[in-house]
């Protein structure tokens, strides 16, 4: 039986559409999603030693923050699905056309989200949190807002590379704002190296720093010679109606399920802080450690999800199939193994929040041991839901890769109002609502989502889809007569 698994492994390995292709575009994809990780978690890690309130403001603050960005960005990064149709149907001079449809929307969106900055004290005097709490989630929540243009920008300008299969350059982007972020997200927060001491605010703007560094980075490495004689990346930046319609319909649903999505997310963290300042910060603690585990996954989806959108322009669903189930093993690979560490090493993670410093205050330590004695448990919920969450990210990238938007937009809208909201306003009034019971709630949305997803995927409606127009490449740029438009020389990949 062993040798016949690994002889299956090897087999699968190199494979079209095996383990070897998958990782090749992926794990630059993984790579770059573990340095966002990488920024997020030290960002907590800074603002949990700063003070108490700055950790329970932050995951509020960065949730909401996050629900209108990823609407925006659901819609925007679409664009990158259209360029690796347009590449599998053998357009590839379509690409530039659809790059800036999609800077288009991120322009008009980055603009209307600035607007945020005003609607802050509003938004979050809603939730209800105490005055300090909510001083800090109006501070973290209006930096963000204001520099949210960069990372929509950036969805469109890696969709570029992502949508060809091209995902090193989306790593040294992410790598670079890393680099920049974290130190000066600290020297930011605490005023050291003679930069003031803004707290949680200077979190925030470290963070849209980043973003701007990568933004430059994309800038530099989008707009080539080579990129415009294979994918007319600066001459095909006119605006087309009905190309730019075809895509906002594809990715409107996209970004409504990212604001399902986070809102789910929202919703819950706010219940949550009714149930004290303790209760909220062990929830965000938690959340910021699941964030190793779900980060990567974004990788993944969308990875996933180029592949599977190369293949449909291809129009040989077959492949697609094969890709999305490698992609499935190496996912549940990853998530089985953080699995057993949240569930087994729960309370060395949190000391990494907690332990920090000597502590005189008998209130503070206290406070602190009851945090890590609720995260122990959180973490175990995590530990469940986290495979199940796997599922619904890989098919969920195939589904979108296809073209299927509508139904996963559904799932999501309607599963949380249906199997989260609902519910957890029904713990509410019966007065059964506990942090232990929330989580439990949470945990079971994820199941019901996997499942539906699973479920969809299988039916395979998506494999009739098409998103492109009929390829018909423009004429040969001129030098490389006989050669396929957008293969002249220099066209070759990476």
């Amino acid at each position: 039986m062993l040798s016949k698994m690994v002889a299956g492994i090897t087999g699968r390995w190199n494979a079209p559409g095996g383990y070897r292709e998958v990782l090749g575009v992926s794990l630059p994809l993984v790579a770059s999603m573990a340095s966002t990780t990488v920024m997020e978690f030290t960002d907590r890690l800074f603002l949990s030693h700063y003070s108490v309130e700055a950790i329970a403001a932050a995951t509020p603050a960065a949730v909401v923050h996050l629900l209108f960005l990823l609407t925006c960005m659901g819609i925007t990064g679409y664009s990158g699905v259209f360029i690796a149709q347009y590449i599998g149907s053998g357009a590839p001079r379509r690409v530039g056309a659809a790059l800036w449809q999609g800077l288009y929307m991120a322009l008009a969106f980055g603009a209307g989200m600035g607007l945020l900055w005003y609607a802050a004290p509003a938004i979050f005097a809603f939730a209800g949190h105490s005055s300090a709490v909510q001083a800090g989630e109006v501070a973290y929540f209006r930096m963000l807002t204001a520099g949210s243009v960069l990372p929509l920008v950036n969805s469109c300008l890696a969709g570029f590379f992502t949508g060809q299969g091209r995902t090193r350059p989306v790593l040294v982007a992410n790598l670079a704002a890393m680099v920049v972020n974290i130190p000066l997200d600290y020297a930011l927060i605490y005023g050291v190296w003679g930069l003031p001491e803004m707290g949680i605010a200077g979190a925030g703007l470290a963070t849209a720093t980043g973003w701007g560094v990568g933004t430059l980075l994309f800038v530099r490495m989008v707009f080539t010679a080579r990129n415009e004689r294979c994918y007319r990346v600066w001459s095909g930046r006119g605006f087309e109606p009905e190309l730019f319609r075809r895509m906002a319909r594809y990715g409107l649903p996209s970004g409504i399920n990212g604001f399902a999505e986070l809102f789910s997310v929202t919703w819950f963290v706010f219940l949550v802080g009714g149930l004290g300042e303790t209760a909220l910060a062990a929830t965000n603690i938690t959340f910021s450690i699941n964030m190793v585990a779900f980060l990567p996954m974004i990788g993944l989806n969308i990875a996933v999800g180029s592949m599977v959108g190369q293949a449909m322009g291809r129009g040989n669903p077959a492949d697609a199939e094969q890709v999305t189930s490698s992609t499935l093993h190496v996912a549940m690979t990853w998530m089985c193994l953080l699995s057993l560490l949240f569930f087994c090493m729960p309370g060395p993670l949190y000391d990494l929040f907690l332990g920090g410093g000597v502590q005189t205050d008998a209130a503070v330590v206290a406070q602190k041991a009851e945090i890590r004695g609720l995260g122990v448990v959180l973490l175990r919920f995590v530990a469940v839901y986290c495979l199940l969450d796997a599922v619904t990210i890989i098919y969920t990238g195939a589904l979108k890769g296809a073209g299927d938007t509508w139904f996963v937009m559904w799932n999501m809208l309607l599963g949380c109002v249906v199997w989260l909201v609902l519910p957890t306003l029904a713990l509410r009034a019966a007065g059964w609502m506990t942090l232990n019971t929330l989580w439990a709630a949470f945990t079971t949305f994820i199941l019901l989502l996997a499942v539906v997803s699973w479920l969809r995927y299988r039916r395979g409606a998506w494999k009739r889809l098409r998103l492109v127009e009929t390829a018909h490449p423009l004429p040969a740029p001129e030098g490389a007569r006989g050669a396929m438009p957008g293969q002249g020389p220099g066209c070759g990949g990476e």
